[in-house]
């Protein structure tokens, strides 16, 4: 092993009086061509051009003497330290940072980021990258090439976003752009770069607070909406099946918890909700990080999904259509339900392969159709029957009469009375008091399906 193994931080800047001497007493050097080219790199030195990370550091294990490894920036985040300190290695490191390029480029667009989202699209993550952007209002997307702003802008193309493209940061060749996303992809930009993707609903910080205290959360998180699966009147429009033509009632909220829970969604993925109603489900999905494409056939329905994700401060991308036509043009879904629709939209959907896939059935004979469909697709195929019944509070009075074995806790009838007919849960004492009645009851059927079973 080296003797002595420091990994640079460089931003463009002089390097600091440790880095200087690091560097000249190095016997061996990796960083990027254009970092070889630029720095005073030791004329005895063995020079290691940085494309793999896994060969440079099984070389640098076998070396002996000084080592230096040069990075971008931040070698510890989103970079090379992480590698290198894997244990089949068995470097032990001197790391000595620049600032970050992700903290140069909102230093040059003059932006605080405490709030944004960083990803890096480094092993194949574009899609999910892309995905981020459609989720959060202010990400930072660490590039890489072939997957660089014109691919990225690609991706999102139907969804309005600002775009500061910094090239070269920290260089003497340091560029900053500032377009629409709709613009990108005309442009030839160049490597290195970072890129600051601005814009959608966010959720808006309270009057006189003037910053966050978690990164990567936005202002004044967690909000005032602490819990999920919340009822179906937090949300404009839940609960007014047929009003105006508009789409079906909000799913009850313990439906909505499990269906959350078989999709499974997170930051990263893409949810399609089909038949989205007031959009109730799919503002919940948002809320846990995932982007969302919400399809309604009903254009006031469509409006209210719109108020609710804007009331809930999340990203919802709202399409006005149905059947298997209008799923044509959405990108890619990760996970997907379809809360009406039938056999058919489960279908249209599958013809995508969604990772899961969550669909809820009307009738018996419509959930095995549901069933049929998803097994047929190659999916591990599984479903309940969800049933529930509030407890609604009564007026008081008199204690009920209850059988000589009733205990306490247990349900008895009631006597006559104005107040809505149910069993009652009998009370210790008697006496006036307020009682609980069970109000009318819900049957929800729910079927879902997993790939690689």
């Amino acid at each position: 092993m080296a003797d002595r193994i420091t990994v640079i931080g460089w931003d463009g800047t002089p390097l600091t009086e440790a880095a200087g001497a690091a560097l000249a007493a190095a016997t061996l050097v990796a960083g990027a061509p254009y970092q070889l080219n630029a720095l005073p790199v030791p004329a005895g030195a063995e020079r290691i051009a940085l494309g793999s990370v896994q060969l440079a550091a099984r070389r640098i294990a076998e070396h002996r003497g000084a080592a230096v490894v040069v990075a971008e920036g931040d070698p510890g985040f989103f970079g090379v330290v992480r590698t290198l300190r894997r244990p089949e290695y068995g470097l032990e490191l001197e790391v000595l940072p620049a600032v970050s390029s992700v903290a140069a480029a909102f230093a040059r667009a003059g932006m605080p980021w405490e709030d944004a989202q960083v990803v890096s699209v480094h092993g194949g993550r574009l899609r999910r990258a892309a995905n981020i952007c459609r989720a959060h209002p202010k990400v930072a997307v660490l590039t890489a090439a072939g997957a660089g702003p014109s691919e990225l802008a690609l991706m999102l193309r139907g969804v309005h976003r600002t775009f500061v493209v910094c090239e070269g940061i920290g260089t003497p060749d340091e560029d900053v752009t500032v377009l629409t996303s709709d613009r990108v992809a005309d442009h030839l930009w160049r490597d290195p770069n970072v890129v600051l993707v601005i814009g959608g609903n966010g959720p808006q910080a309270a009057a006189g607070e003037a910053a966050g205290w978690l990164a990567g959360r936005p202002v004044g998180f967690p909000g005032a909406e602490r819990g999920w699966a919340l009822p179906a009147d937090a949300y404009a429009g839940a609960g007014r099946a047929g009003e105006g033509g508009g789409g079906p009632d909000a799913l009850p909220a313990h439906v909505r918890a499990l269906v959350l829970a078989r999709l499974g969604a997170g930051p990263g993925d893409l949810v399609w909700a089909v038949g989205a109603g007031s959009g109730a489900l799919a503002v919940e999905v948002a809320r846990f990080g995932a982007a969302v494409v919400a399809l309604e056939e009903d254009s006031s329905a469509c409006a209210r999904i719109a108020v609710n994700a804007r009331r809930f401060g999340v990203e919802v991308e709202t399409v006005h259509g149905s059947g298997p036509q209008a799923l044509g043009g959405l990108p890619e879904p990760d996970a997907a339900v379809v809360e009406s629709g039938g056999a058919e939209a489960v279908r249209a959907v599958l013809a995508r392969r969604p990772e899961r896939i969550v669909a809820v059935a009307r009738t018996f004979a419509e959930a095995e159709e549901i069933r049929a469909a998803i097994a047929g697709a190659g999916y591990r195929t599984e479903g309940a029957l969800l049933q529930s019944t509030p407890l609604q509070s009564t007026p008081a009075q008199p204690a009920p009469v209850r059988p000589a074995a009733a205990r306490s806790g247990s349900f008895v009838p009631a006597p006559p009375r104005s107040a809505p007919s149910g069993p009652v849960l009998a009370r210790e004492q008697a006496g006036p008091a307020a009682g609980l009645v069970l109000g009318a009851g819900t049957q929800t059927v729910l079927l879902w399906g997993e790939q690689g079973a």
